[in-house]
């Protein structure tokens, strides 16, 4: 019965993954926009990460994990004699994670969970709750996150268990991963300091396995920095460089995160927010039957996520995404409640994860990427498109109209100050033709359809000095950075938010003939 529960829920994790839901902004320009810019050329934004004069995220595992998919990509299509559209490599890379979800993560809980009976639990958990369907088919860092802890933890459960041998395999490829993990998050050594004790008898009694650890991960390591201090440094690379002005971004990476200045430009939260507030959002009924865990029940993979939540806590700024790789690990520690309330929290526990997967993976933010994608085949010249309201858009995916195509992210500022950015780039009234019957590119704002400070703009009869043209519009959309409660109301906001759902791409023109203010 329960495998065919767990190929039921690989199903919805396929119908997930091929939705095109942005749950935030990092899963495109922490990985595959700067990937997709070097290997295609796609004209991209790079973010400050990438950029500062002490860049702090790592090229190396994200070639690692999207590079050759892109490569492989152009090979194929350029062996047909066809460019590679950026829609091609956005699905290509969603399809890639989720088969990383479904063989690596599924099969690092077979190994982690040594029971039949358990694994039974463990196994439909895991592959049921809404972070494996959304997160981990993503392309976050904290995606390849989760899946180097777990089979870190694997290997080194296999090195400890196995008395006879000396582990040396499973050691290197450890040494390999940890460094990997190391240069993808640094948050990564915070899930594997208490497990790593473990390891410490057998490499007493086997110094070979601690010697080719050391070898892989410092060969790993060198290359690395190889990899970042080509990518970072101008001119053509050679290896003084390394040597003479490395590039080491985990260590810029600690150093800024060190800094309470630097940590509250992206938001400073209390010490108990992973703990009371994302931990519970991520795990949602099964967060209480953490607390009637026996003594006995307490496994070194909870261990391992329990501990590695503490060090995370010591930091101010806490996202709930950063606990991903610790959602796997105590839904495969915990026990489901007694036969008289087995039942009914089973049902809880599916309606919280069909409404949290709905919500994140089809609807938050879900008309950006598609909106993109329309843009980028629109036969009409654009110049300019402000986005307002939204999330930052992946502008990668535009197939190359970006060299023309001026992106503008407005994010959240006042209606009015938004009219005035749009305005200015409109021509002024000289004729009572749009801008481009003048030959002139179209100006595009792209905003949520609850966006209520548009509505006097988009009727024709009106005397405002710009009219907006809605040119087309993806229905699965919910803005919810967008809940004005103490204006509007509760009711009002979740039926302005819920009931107009949606993103518009309007056409912008000035109004000429309309009647001054």
């Amino acid at each position: 019965m329960w495998r065919r529960v767990y190929f039921l829920l690989i199903l919805v994790r396929v119908y997930f993954a091929l939705s095109p839901s942005y749950l935030h902004p990092d899963e495109n320009f922490q990985g595959p926009e700067v990937i997709a810019g070097r290997v295609f050329s796609y004209p991209v934004h790079e973010t400050w990460e990438f950029t500062s004069a002490n860049p702090i995220r790592s090229t190396f595992p994200l070639w690692l994990a999207y590079g050759w998919p892109m490569f492989l990509l152009r090979w194929l299509w350029e062996g047909f004699g066809y460019d590679v559209s950026p829609s091609v490599v956005y699905w290509a890379l969603r399809v890639l994670m989720l088969t990383l979800s479904v063989v690596m993560e599924d099969w690092a809980v077979h190994e982690l969970v040594a029971s039949p009976r358990a694994r039974r639990v463990a196994v439909p958990l895991v592959a049921s709750s809404y972070v494996t369907w959304t997160f981990q088919t993503h392309t976050f860092s904290n995606s390849l996150e989760t899946l180097l802890v777990s089979w870190s933890l694997v290997l080194i459960q296999r090195i400890v268990e196995d008395k006879k041998r000396s582990g040396i395999l499973a050691s290197s490829i450890l040494g390999f991963m940890v460094v990997v993990g190391v240069f993808n998050r640094i948050t990564f050594p915070a899930f594997l300091l208490l497990p790593a004790f473990s390891l410490l008898p057998h490499f007493w009694r086997k110094p070979f396995s601690f010697v080719f650890l050391a070898i892989f991960a410092l060969f790993t390591a060198f290359v690395a920095i190889c990899v970042d201090t080509a990518s970072y440094t101008p001119g053509e690379f050679a290896l003084s460089k390394v040597f003479s002005n490395a590039v080491i971004t985990p260590l810029n990476n600690f150093l800024y995160n060190s800094d309470a200045a630097n940590l509250a430009h992206h938001g400073i939260h209390p010490r108990y927010q992973h703990f009371l507030v994302n931990l519970p959002q991520l795990l949602g009924p099964a967060f209480p039957l953490l607390f009637l865990l026996r003594r006995a029940h307490i496994s070194p993979i909870l261990v391992s996520a329990l501990s590695g939540i503490a060090l995370l806590s010591i930091f101010p700024h806490q996202e709930a995404r950063f606990l991903t790789p610790a959602v796997p690990l105590i839904l495969s520690s915990i026990r489901l409640p007694s036969p008289r309330f087995k039942n009914a929290w089973i049902y809880t526990w599916v309606i919280f994860n069909l409404a949290l997967g709905t919500l994140m993976g089809v609807y938050h933010q879900g008309g950006i990427v598609p909106v993109q994608m329309h843009i980028a085949k629109t036969n009409e010249m654009v110049t300019h498109t402000f986005w307002w309201k939204t999330y930052s858009p992946p502008t990668w995916l535009l197939n190359g109209k970006n060299e023309e195509l001026t992106t503008v992210d407005l994010m959240g500022i006042p209606g009015d100050q938004m009219l005035e950015k749009v305005k200015q780039v409109l021509p002024p009234c000289r004729t009572r033709k749009p801008p481009q019957i003048e030959g002139r590119g179209a100006i595009y704002l792209v905003a949520p359809r609850s966006a209520y400070f548009l509505k006097p703009y988009m009727d024709p009869n009106q005397q405002e000095e710009i009219s907006l043209d809605e040119i087309w519009s993806y229905r699965q959309h919910l803005n919810l950075d967008d809940m004005d409660f103490a204006d509007d109301g509760f009711l009002e906001t979740i039926g302005r938010v819920v009931g107009d759902r949606g993103l518009v791409v309007w056409r912008v023109t000035r109004n000429c003939w309309a009647t001054p203010q």
